[in-house]
């Protein structure tokens, strides 16, 4: 599965992306708001690895652990992270769609970015059933953030021609519906509590375990 942003730079091995460079900042306000103080997350798809170096630093009561099936990933993500505070931890060969690869709960949070839409189908489906098994029952959290078709909001410009260019690169890969996906999470036990907008038509959705 594909976690890199193809716009990204490398720097010996640690790989940086523009658009997490960008999007940092707003993610982490909302983690902010609704992680408990202290906790385990698991982060899945960490990419790059500068999402977890910044939210780690900027949660040190936050034991993170950072995860991606990439080896070229893993490799930025522990050159980030060896510049990074303890408790971000060494990142796990997590395949979403292999749940035998999840680490045992329970989990306070689990935490994903802008990985549905450029993965496989199952590979969502993975996340919520990995993620219905790990995170702490009840009141256990789960956050997406990303691009997403919405019935009651009119698909941006922009959204539609990424949407294409995804499908172009890969017919398994493209926006999903957002209201299939919450379907999918409700059946693992996960309930949407709050749909957040975020700059350049990305939303964040977060579910608790019921």
């Amino acid at each position: 599965m594909n976690t890199l942003d193809p716009a990204m730079t490398r720097s010996a091995t640690a790989l940086h992306s523009p658009a997490a460079e960008r999007n940092a900042a707003a993610i982490l306000a909302v983690l902010r708001t609704h992680l408990p103080a202290r906790g385990r997350v698991l982060e899945i798809a960490s990419g790059t690895g500068q999402h977890a170096l910044a939210f780690a630093s900027a949660l040190p009561d936050i034991d993170w652990t950072p995860t991606d099936p990439s080896e070229d990933a893993r490799a930025s993500i522990a050159a980030h992270a060896a510049s990074g505070p303890p408790n971000l931890r060494d990142p796990l060969p997590l395949e979403a769609a292999d749940l035998g690869t999840w680490p045992p709960g329970p989990l306070d949070a689990v935490v994903c970015i802008n990985m549905i839409h450029i993965s496989p189908w199952a590979a969502t489906e993975g996340l919520m059933s990995g993620a219905g098994a790990v995170l702490a029952n009840p009141g256990g959290l789960l956050v997406l953030y990303g691009p997403y078709v919405e019935a009651d909001v009119p698909l941006a410009p922009s959204n539609a021609a990424f949407d294409a260019d995804l499908k172009a690169r890969d017919p398994a890969w493209g926006l999903r519906d957002r209201d299939t996906v919450v379907g999918l999470a409700k059946s693992h036990g996960l309930h949407l509590t709050r749909r957040v907008p975020m700059p350049a038509n990305n939303i964040m959705l977060l579910f608790r375990r019921a």
